[in-house]
């Protein structure tokens, strides 16, 4: 998961159903088990009581409280300065408000400045109960809006996650716990992991407890996890967690000495692969120190890079706005030089200085699923290396 700029959005008529007075938010850091980045912020609260009827039906107006709700997280979430994606609760017998919920919840948002790729909304438990084509009509709604969708437990059948296909499959703390001295539970979020990996979906370990459970867990395939080894309940988003452990990387010789890119990242300002050359443009005359910008898929794997040099030199040039301002940005992108986030800075640089023509542009740190991390710059690691 990276961070992304929004866009103003124009404004929309809301629903005046009132919100139910609710206890202060908790906030809980979902971090990259490889580099120990953290990718998103999870927001705990509990779900409004119009969301907790037993029956299946869904009114206009538990509709209404619930996406109002939604928003409010969102809001109060934004107060704390962070751009990292959120993810955030959401009943699942909501899916059964059909694609006026969808509408609802997505205007809403980008009334409040956020989009809906910057969201994941993670179903609780319940999902189980729900009726399979509704289930999977609903999380499909979601995925054409723009957002993000995780199953919140990993008790469904492994045939629902293919033909749902969400973004993320949290593994139960139950299951994770005994991760690191039990086989038999290590077993069993080995295959979580290989099942979400041949669907595309990722497999996150929630509950992770110690050092031990995030090297066995990566040795299973996991890649992203949350608990209390990285911080206390009273965390919030900017401040540090506890570091990984080391990853196991074997050393070939003195290129493979040194700190690693992880040490270099800067967050990544991305943008859709169907971005405009005109919102490219905002964004780096908005920020003059930004390098670069990434495009990026719909699992958020770099697809292309955008120069911040030769993209102005492109579309401020005689003619270059007509040309180009309406048309898609990935015109004017190049391949994305990727490495590995466990790489070292020395053999990063080499990486860096295969393409002559580009050897100072920025290098883009990847997980193991391919996803961007952040952006390195060069210029950082011949400075550092230099010192060195």
């Amino acid at each position: 998961m990276t961070t992304m700029r929004s866009s103003p959005a124009p404004a929309v008529s809301g629903p005046t159903a009132p919100v139910p007075a609710r206890p202060p938010l908790g906030y809980r850091p979902i971090v990259d088990l490889d580099s120990g980045a953290v990718v998103a912020v999870e927001v705990l609260s509990p779900a409004p009581s119009a969301s907790r009827r037993g029956t299946r039906e869904v009114t206009r107006q538990e509709t209404e409280v619930v996406a109002e709700w939604l928003i409010s997280l969102v809001r109060e979430a934004s107060g704390t300065e962070s751009l990292l994606p959120l993810v955030l609760p959401l009943p699942a017998r909501t899916l059964m408000g059909g694609q006026e919920f969808v509408a609802l919840v997505e205007g809403l948002l980008r009334r409040a400045g956020r989009r809906p790729r910057d969201i994941a909304l993670m179903l609780g438990p319940e999902l189980a109960g729900l009726p399979r084509k509704a289930l999977a009509a609903g999380v499909s709604r979601l995925r054409a809006a723009g957002f993000r969708c995780g199953f919140g437990t990993a008790m469904v059948r492994p045939d629902l996650v293919v033909e749902a296909a969400p973004f993320l499959m949290r593994i139960d703390p139950g299951i994770v716990a005994g991760v690191a001295g039990d086989q038999r539970h290590a077993t069993v979020v080995e295959g979580l992991a290989r099942i979400g990996r041949g669907s595309g979906v990722y497999a996150m370990a929630a509950g992770v407890g110690s050092a031990d459970d995030v090297v066995r867990l990566r040795g299973c395939g996991v890649r992203v996890g949350t608990g209390p080894f990285f911080a206390t309940d009273a965390w919030r988003p900017g401040e540090r967690v506890t570091p990984v452990p080391e990853p196991a990387v074997e050393r070939g010789g003195q290129e493979d000495a040194g700190p690693r890119v992880t040490e270099f990242l800067v967050p990544p300002v991305g943008f859709d692969a169907d971005a405009t050359a005109e919102q490219l443009l905002e964004a780096f005359t908005d920020d003059p120190a930004l390098n670069s910008a990434v495009l990026v898929d719909h699992r958020e794997r770099p697809v292309g890079m955008i120069d911040r040099t030769r993209f102005l030199l492109s579309v401020t040039g005689r003619y270059g706005h007509a040309l180009h301002a309406k048309r898609p940005a990935m015109r004017l992108a190049e391949p994305p030089r990727t490495v590995p986030a466990w790489m070292s800075a020395l053999a990063a640089l080499r990486v860096a200085g295969r393409d002559t023509e580009r050897v100072y542009d920025d290098l883009i740190a990847t997980n193991a699923y391919g996803q961007c991390l952040g952006v390195v710059r060069v210029s950082d690691l011949i400075g550092s290396l230099s010192r060195s």
